[in-house]
Parts: structure tokens; sequence; C-alpha cells
């Protein structure tokens, strides 16, 4: 078997691996990008982008509605297919294999479709159709190996057409009723999606919704959802699942049995590390994930990125992650990666912003805690907005140093809001300087200062 030498693999062209590899064929590294999926990886096909496309459909409906109840006339319940048909018309058009592969070769690389492992010291070995091939990577091996969707053991749900994400997004009808598996971000966007479509849709939450963000942010949630008819059930786990050809029968720890047309599971995600051959380079196949120093190192000549290296299963992350990685890899090490201030949202309406700790999370960390609290439809903003205005702005100080370790936004753009928050965070800017700014009039983020102004 042929064995050809070049600078670099990278194993997984997700964001993070497709920026990665990019940096270093630029650069003028030998490049070879191997990926047996999806050039772009989740995000372009089955999440960041195309999720967003429908809840932005989703919310425009709500809004119709509000309208609508204001004005006092029916609702008329809105066609998916139209909005489906879109979203796969603009994600073929804008974020599509075929023009990704091009982008990359363009800029040096070459691209190889297929399954890579590390197979020795050095060496990927890549499963093609049209049989194994053999790189010998003198200076670097890059794994950015994404995840895919967890599916629980549950008894007979193997047996069942369940859906994922991947299976949710290109769906050209809302089912007329659907139950969810889960409740972080993706149980909780899709949820609300098909609900506001005019699907009956419940949720089994093991723990509770959004369990790494503050325990508010679920509360609110929670009492938004049940508003719009999603049906919330917290506290339970799925003991069996049942499909006879027309619908699901999911039974839960609590005696109970939830009947729907459709069942998607959202109960996270993995990475399989025995099959990216890890182990050939001293690093443990049965982790959940592989450690890395603050230059994206995890072995000798081998860096990882993304959502394998546990640092957040985000987009930013790993494009952030990419940056730090291939210019250690070009002989810069001046970045190191920092973590406490990754910013994170949900999507939902209202969104979910958060960055850094937890109030939980600080006080764990023996910090010296102080909390401060503003409601958005206390707001002057949020009193002009009025329907559809729930939500508040916590923020978490180390009363300590004076700075704030930890922020949520939660509210109309929350997500827009968390930024100033998360420039706080993530610049250690003393509080007393947040309290001297001057916040723009009316605006959500206006209610930072009011936050500020409560810390106890």
């Amino acid at each position: 078997m042929t064995v050809e030498t070049v600078d670099a693999v990278v194993i997984g062209m997700g964001p993070g691996g497709e920026d990665a590899a990019t940096r270093l064929a630029k650069a003028g590294l030998s490049v070879i990008g191997v990926e047996g999926r999806l050039v772009g990886g989740e995000c372009p096909y089955y999440a960041c982008v195309p999720t967003k496309m429908m809840v932005r459909a989703a919310s425009a409906v709500a809004e119709g509605r509000r309208v609508d109840e204001l004005a006092g006339s029916a609702t008329v319940r809105p066609s998916w297919d139209p909005v489906a048909t879109r979203i796969r018309e603009e994600a073929t058009d804008d974020w599509n294999d075929a023009a990704a592969v091009e982008r990359f070769e363009k800029a040096g690389g070459r691209f190889v479709r297929g399954w890579g492992r590390i197979s020795a010291p050095g060496e990927v070995t890549v499963d093609t159709e049209d049989g194994e091939r053999v790189f010998r990577a003198e200076r670097a091996i890059v794994l950015n190996p994404g995840t895919a969707p967890v599916v629980p053991s549950i008894p007979g749900l193997a047996e069942t057409p369940y859906w994922t994400n991947r299976d949710a997004v290109p769906a050209t009808e809302v089912p007329e009723s659907l139950i969810v598996l889960g409740g972080g971000p993706v149980a909780c966007e899709f949820a609300q999606i098909f609900a506001r479509f005019g699907a009956a849709v419940t949720m089994l939450v093991r723990s509770r919704m959004v369990p790494k963000d503050e325990p508010e942010a679920a509360e609110l949630l929670t009492k938004v959802f049940a508003s719009e008819g999603i049906s919330v059930r917290t506290g339970v786990s799925p003991t069996r699942v049942e499909h006879d050809g027309n619908g699901f029968s999911v039974h839960t720890d609590d005696g109970n049995t939830h009947h729907a047309r459709r069942l998607l599971v959202a109960t996270g995600r993995h990475t399989d590390l025995a099959a990216l051959g890890v182990g050939a380079v001293g690093l443990d196949e049965g982790a959940k994930g592989i450690e890395v120093d603050e230059h994206m190192r995890a072995a000798e000549k081998v860096w990882a990125l993304g959502d394998v290296t546990g640092k957040g299963a985000f987009t930013h992350v790993s494009m952030y992650q990419a940056r730090i990685a291939a210019n250690d890899i070009l002989g810069d090490s001046s970045e190191s990666g920092a973590y406490h201030a990754v910013p994170r949202v949900t999507f939902t309406d209202p969104e979910v912003g958060a960055v850094g700790m937890t109030e939980e999370q600080a006080r764990q960390a023996g910090l010296t805690v102080r909390v401060g609290r503003a409601e958005v439809p206390d707001s002057t903003r949020g009193w002009i907005h009025k329907v559809g205005n729930e939500g508040f702005i916590k923020v978490v100080e180390d009363a300590d140093r004076g700075v704030l370790v930890g922020a949520t936004s939660v509210g109309p753009w929350g997500g827009e809001v968390l930024s100033a928050l998360a420039v706080a965070v993530h610049a250690e800017v003393p509080v007393a300087t947040l309290r001297r700014m001057i916040y723009a009039y009316p605006t959500f983020h206006r209610a930072i200062e009011v936050a500020l102004d409560d810390l106890s």
C-alpha cells in the first residue's frame, strides 16, 4: 500500500476543522482534509443555520398571532411546506458540500471523502469508497470529529422511526402531535418551533429545562411554553417506547404513558473516540472527550478542537480553537485558549443567553458571590414591547475582585443583549466601571444598569 507524505491531515471538516485546514493550506502547507459526511459539519446543514431559519419563521408566526390576539381576530394556522421548502433551498444554495470542498481546494488544500483514523503515530488511514488511503503527517494531525446525536438505551426505541435533529430539519410537514425527549437547547428550540406551527407538543425532561443555565431561566421558559400550549413534564424518564405503525407511545417512570404521531430524541451528543483511533497516540479511547492544553495540543504532533475537547459544543468555540491550533502548528504560540467567558444562546422565544459561570458554579468555586437582577418587563423597552416581553438579566459578581464572572440575558433578543455582558466577563471589566457607563435609552440592554445596581 502506498503511503503519501504531507505536512498535515485534518480529520473532520466541521466548522473548526475546515477553518484550521484552510489556514494551514493558505500558509503553504500541504494539507489533506478528511470528511465522511458533509464539509462544514452539523452547523450549516442540521443545526445552527437551518434551525435558526425555522426559529425565525416560527417567531414571525407568533408575532402574527399576538397581533391577532390584540385585535381580537381569529388565528390562521400557517402552512409548514413553504417554510420547509425555503429552508432546503437556502441551505442548498448557500451551504452545500460541493461549494465547501471547492473553497478548501481553492485555498490550496486537498479533500478526501471518507472516514479517517489515526493508525499509528503520525499516520492517518482513510476508509474511502475505493479502499484505504494512508497519509504520513510530518507536522500535524488535527482532530475535529464533531459529534452525533445520542440515542439513549430505552427499551423499544431502536426499533422505531424516531427523529433526531437530522430528521426534524428536512421534515416536509408538521405532525399533529410530537413528543420531545430532552430539555436542552435543541429540544427546547424544536419544541417551540413545531408547537407554533400547530403540533401538540409534549416535552419529557429528566431534570429541568436548559439544565446548564440558571434555574430562573428554566422556570421562565417552562411558564412561557405552558402559555403556548406546550406540555412540559420535568423529573421523568422514559422506560419503554412503542410504535404501532401510526404513532408512538412513551412510557415514563411516573407510571404515565404519552402518545404522539412523532418522537424527537434530543438527549445530547457523543463522539466515538475508538473509531477515531486515538489509542494509537496514547489517548484514552473510552473517554468522553480529548483533553487539550492551552494551544489545543492533545499528543505529540496531534491537535484537537471542537466538541470533542469538552470546552463547549458550539461552532464559535470550534472556530476559536481552530485559529489557536493553526497558529501553533505554524509556530505562533502567542495565543492561548481561555474559557472563562464562553457565551451560549438558546434561540427560543424568549432567547436565553449566558456567559461564564452560573451563580451556583461561582459559589461552588468558593467565590464571594453577589448577585443582581433586573426584570425585562419592568424596563422602559420591555414596557414598550408589551406582548412577548418576558425576560430578565442576572449578573454574578466575584465581590472580592469586583468583576463579573457570569451573566444571563433572557428576553427578546437576549442573545444580542448578551454581547455587552460577554465583553464584561471576558475582559474582567471592573463593576465600578460598568456602573459609570452610559447605557442607551430606551434599549433592552439598559436593564444591565439596573441589574448592576441590584448587586447584593
